[in-house]
């Protein structure tokens, strides 16, 4: 008897958690996928993926010249943004690759172009398969955070943006199959 009052008063003399509530959540964001096959083999279409300056459509200079990809964990997406009047130049952080597995997988995490301004986080993954006749390429983004403008308004534009990226690779890599 003495043993359970024992354990009964150990016990009154545990902590309960706090109540914890939810009191606002909310979702601001949506998914992109596009995909295509090429004739490149993996390592082709590997190749031309880390280079965006060959394929890249949009930059903040209107040159693709003036990207870089560090394909390496940390490795930055980044753009030089030449000085109009000759003075220092500006730069410009797209994304920040956050896995690289040459072959099957580039994540760049960075919200792109005017989405950069907004509390967005943005995830391309970019997946490499081997199909037949050459290389499925999947292109994923995904949006969520803050922003000032209802998401499904920028869903589409967003979208048709991302399909264009991945067209440019395709066509860069001979075209789609």
């Amino acid at each position: 008897m003495k043993y359970l009052a024992c354990i009964a008063a150990a016990l009154s003399c545990v902590a309960t958690p706090a109540v914890a509530e939810v009191t606002r959540s909310e979702t601001g964001g949506f998914a992109s996928r596009n995909s295509v096959t090429v004739a490149a083999d993996r390592e082709m279409t590997w190749a031309m993926l880390v280079q965006p300056e060959e394929w890249w459509t949009h930059s903040w200079s209107n040159d693709s010249a003036n990207l870089s990809l560090d394909p390496r964990a940390g490795g930055c997406f980044c753009e030089v943004i030449p000085h109009p009047d000759g003075g220092p130049d500006g730069s410009a952080e797209h994304g920040r690759v956050v896995m690289a597995m040459p072959g099957a997988i580039l994540r760049i995490v960075g919200s792109f172009g005017p989405l950069q301004g907004e509390g967005l986080s943005g995830t391309l993954t970019v997946t490499l398969d081997e199909a037949e006749g050459g290389t499925a390429i999947t292109w994923d983004y995904v949006i969520g955070g803050q922003w000032r403008m209802p998401p499904e308004q920028m869903a589409q534009v967003v979208d048709g943006v991302q399909a264009e990226f991945l067209g440019a690779l395709a066509n860069a890599l001979g075209g789609p199959v």
